[in-house]
């Protein structure tokens, strides 16, 4: 089990990076776990899940306290992820999943491709009720196909917000608390099939998660300026773009 605390500094720079972009990076901590040679159902993905949890609640707070938070789309797309992500359970057993993750891969890389190429979405100030029906519509929506595809959908939501129109550090900060509630119904949900835990492993990629959390989020929060952020979005959103059509589209 030694072995695993090579995946320390791993963890720690997934953590860093993926703050910034208010997403848990669960997406790299599960097949990073399984490769190591943790079994993929009762431990890669329950320790995946848990320090995708402490990854996205360690961002939410530090961009709570700086106030990059919308509250007014984030608690209501919150919530209805949470409340619609068992119809997309339901959902799977009728509908073709792979075209679904073509078109989001797709999704994700074009809004990748618009980051980087200094594409701004029609600015301006929401209204309060624009902002609910963004965060019930949105997280609606996106809720049935996390469900549906087996996935906390993070990878969706920073260029969900920033084509309706959110600024880059505020669409990162108000993903960081929406991924976060999805992230605790996700853990919650996969506590069932847990093994015994290997508390060794389980604290020591906690603690490394926690810290490259609490750096990346303080760094976007205080020194990043938009346009670096944007960057930094674009160029992950298309390695994650890619890494949803090789490992679930093409190998699957």
């Amino acid at each position: 089990m030694n072995t695993f605390y090579l995946a320390l500094p791993i963890f720690f720079v997934i953590a860093f990076v993926f703050s910034m972009l208010g997403m848990g990076g669960s997406q790299l901590y599960i097949p990073i776990l399984y490769w190591m040679g943790m079994d993929f159902k009762t431990e890669a993905i329950p320790l995946g899940m848990l320090l995708n949890l402490v990854n996205s609640s360690s961002a939410a707070i530090t961009y709570g306290r700086k106030k990059l938070i919308v509250w007014r789309v984030a608690i209501p797309f919150a919530g209805a992820m949470i409340l619609f992500a068992p119809l997309g359970v339901w959902l799977n057993v009728q509908l073709p999943v792979k075209p679904l993750l073509i078109f989001f891969a797709l999704f994700t890389a074009i809004a990748a491709l618009l980051m980087l190429s200094g594409w701004k979405p029609t600015q301006g100030e929401m209204s309060p009720r624009g902002r609910l029906v963004l965060g019930l519509t949105a997280g609606s929506g996106l809720g049935t196909i996390a469900g549906l595809i087996g996935r906390g959908g993070g990878s969706f939501v920073v260029p969900l917000l920033y084509i309706a129109g959110l600024e880059a550090k505020m669409a990162a900060a108000t993903s960081a608390l929406v991924v976060t509630a999805s992230g605790l119904s996700s853990f919650i949900s996969h506590l069932s099939t847990a093994a015994q835990p290997q508390w060794g492993v389980w604290i020591s990629t906690v603690v490394a998660v926690l810290l490259g959390s609490q750096l990346g989020s303080r760094l976007m929060a205080g020194r990043m300026k938009s346009q670096a952020v944007k960057l930094v979005f674009g160029w992950v959103l298309l390695g994650v773009a890619a890494l949803i059509i090789i490992k679930d589209v093409i190998l699957k």
